[in-house]
């Protein structure tokens, strides 16, 4: 690997990571509640005030920035490190948003399916038709946790659909392979990805359920698994909690690396530059977005400004 470099610091639980042509990456600060500018000279910007807990963000069909909002969490300093603990004490319930960049407004689109209220949205990707895969990490409680889920829906607010419930260890990441057949999501609390064979958009090959679903990796070792990104040959590439740096899955989980961060809450990852090549990479207990050189290009966004 080569050396990492520090983009920006002093930012409030940075996640959800997007590249821009112009240099900058745009990414959510999850304690302070913003989507945040970080510009190709380091300085930071608030595009937006969005509450709650803005978690993953994505580059949808019109420009538009759309936010998993996990409605927020109580924090925790320890250290010199931000923590987040148990759901935050003005909690109302999680949402997905849409944040047009030209004027910082957001709308909310979704805050329920079927009637049950969105509890964490977490991380969302866009698939070549212009609707989103995102997944639900839940809540916890001092004494009780829900249970995750993965859901699809649409960018103007007219479908959302429940695809599979429950993920007992929390639904985190999600990415789609290079040809959009297989939908990858990480599994937070037992450290795995699993994988489904997708039929049609939303809709999965295999039953929709956790039982029908394919382990890819279940690394060795105490670590918590975040969100995710693809790489061009098809790798996922696993932001890691506790063994702090990404875990590198070949798409038949048959080989895993790991590449260390020396933050041990590395929550997401997502590729820009020219060519694809540059790693941009938040490290969130201690609130810095840095940058690295990576030794495979990215997988193109479909609606990606890089």
């Amino acid at each position: 690997m080569a050396a990492v470099r520090e983009l920006a610091s002093g930012l409030q639980f940075p996640e959800g990571p997007i590249a821009m042509p112009d240099g900058s990456v745009i990414l959510v600060e999850i304690r302070r509640g913003t989507l945040t500018r970080v510009t190709a000279s380091g300085s930071v910007e608030v595009i937006a005030e969005l509450g709650g807990g803005p978690n993953g963000a994505a580059l949808g069909p019109d420009g538009a920035v759309y936010v998993c909002n996990n409605g927020g969490f109580a924090w925790q300093d320890a250290r010199g490190r931000a923590l987040p603990g148990h759901q935050a004490g003005a909690y109302a319930g999680g949402s997905i948003q849409r944040v047009d960049l030209v004027t910082g407004e957001s709308t909310t689109l979704y805050t329920e399916c079927d009637g049950r209220m969105l509890r964490g949205p977490n991380d969302l990707v866009f698939d070549r038709t212009g609707g989103f895969w995102f997944t639900d990490l839940g809540k916890t409680r001092e004494r009780e946790r829900d249970h995750g889920g993965l859901y699809y829906a649409r960018p103007d607010g007219s479908a959302i659909r429940e695809v599979v419930y429950p993920f007992q260890g929390g639904a985190n990441g999600v990415g789609l392979s290079p040809d959009e057949t297989h939908v990858y999501v990480a599994e937070t609390n037992t450290g795995r990805v699993f994988d489904w064979e997708i039929d049609r958009p939303g809709v999965l090959a295999q039953p929709s359920a956790p039982s029908g679903r394919n382990l890819l990796a279940s690394p060795a070792g105490y670590q918590l698994f975040d969100s995710l990104a693809v790489d061009a040959d098809g790798n996922v590439c696993v932001a890691t909690i506790g063994n702090g740096g990404i875990t590198v899955i070949s798409p038949d989980g048959a080989k895993v690396e790991h590449v260390p961060m020396d933050d041990p809450l590395t929550t997401n990852i997502c590729f820009g530059g020219p060519d694809l090549r540059t790693a941009f990479i938040t490290l969130s207990s201690t609130g810095r977005l840095v940058a690295t050189e990576w030794p495979r290009p990215g997988l193109r966004l479909n609606f990606s400004a890089v």
